[in-house]
């Protein structure tokens, strides 16, 4: 069998470029003992990958320059030498960008009986939806009637956070960079107050939609976002720290946010964290999602991008609001 992938070509320097990536074909090896072969059927891509992109130490290894990126992936097992697995069983790996592969079972995961379309466990079934739930209800430590803001509100994760926020019966304002997406916002996800940060002043924005200040605000972009916030926060309230999407292409250090003195006088709690510091809470996560997606209660949004080679194509588009929802690679 032949896959194709992508590889690192070099290092992005600020935001990454079509050069920067190359499409490989490789043959994909039969299955020794122990071992499945997969075809993926969806992959993800993610803003955190770019970080990944970059040669320092962090919370993840980076990318080689050379090696096939890896990334959340949904395939269907075509060939296994494992007890564990069988042919058409549905998995969850991360060997995603490349069309095939095979490997040991070690840290890949069989999805079982699912209830949506496969690309729903890379989005709101998945990972980001598992970032919003944990991100909101244990970092944020929501309360019911709270009143929640949440920044890159049209995104994979942040659309989740505001629909969560609303089920547990809070008001919910969000931020997104276009008039189409407010419109969604508002419209169809049932947001209380959305606008474009592109448009007008933060602060206006988060007075005029929560006059009575923020209890929990939910950050993927950092930067103003994260100022403004601050400055409009009710006392004890709580930021998890989820995302900084607006520095992530930065070549040099941007300026952090200059009124970090008011979480002292306010008793805030800013927290920073990872989907994988709340892996226990993997089945309730699980069990929740589905029941809130196939009931209807929480609408999954994608943006879907065919086959390999168009990876590198929605890798940058998450830079430049190409998305609403999910960004996902169908092969």
């Amino acid at each position: 069998m032949q896959s194709k992938s992508v590889v690192l070509a070099q290092r992005p320097v600020g935001m990454p470029q079509d050069s920067d990536f190359s499409i490989i074909s490789e043959d994909v090896a039969e299955p020794g003992d122990g071992e499945i072969q997969v075809q993926n059927v969806c992959m993800s891509v993610d803003p955190y990958m770019r970080g990944r992109m970059v040669d320092r130490k962090s919370y993840v290894p980076p990318f080689q320059i050379g090696e096939v990126l890896t990334g959340g992936a949904i395939g269907k097992v075509v060939k296994s030498k494992s007890p564990d697995f069988s042919e058409g069983d549905y998995v969850t790996s991360h060997f995603g960008w490349r069309e095939a592969f095979t490997a040991p079972t070690e840290g890949i995961d069989k999805l079982g009986a699912i209830v949506a379309d496969p690309s729903a466990y890379l989005g709101a079934i998945g990972m980001p939806g598992m970032t919003a739930y944990v991100g909101l209800l244990e970092v944020g430590a929501l309360k019911e009637g709270e009143t929640v803001f949440v920044s890159g509100a049209a995104g994979a994760v942040g659309s989740i956070v505001g629909q969560i926020a609303k089920l547990k019966g809070c008001r919910v304002l969000g931020s997104a960079g276009s008039a189409d997406k407010v419109a969604l916002l508002t419209e169809e996800l049932g947001f209380d107050y959305a606008f474009d940060y592109k448009e007008g002043d933060l602060l206006s924005h988060l007075r005029e939609g929560a006059p009575e200040g923020l209890d929990v605000y939910f950050d993927n972009v950092g930067g103003d976002h994260l100022q403004a916030a601050i400055m409009h926060m009710r006392p004890f309230g709580r930021i998890p720290l989820c995302g900084a999407i607006s520095i992530y292409n930065d070549t040099e250090p941007s300026p952090g946010p200059n009124n970090l003195a008011m979480a002292i006088g306010l008793g805030l709690t800013l927290r920073g964290f990872i989907v994988s510091h709340f892996n226990h809470l993997a089945d309730d996560f699980r069990r929740d999602m589905e029941a809130w997606v196939t009931s209807g209660a929480i609408t999954a949004k994608e943006t879907i991008y065919d086959g390999i080679e168009a990876a590198p194509e929605a890798f940058i588009g998450l830079f430049t609001g190409a998305n609403t929802g999910k960004m996902v690679i169908n092969f």
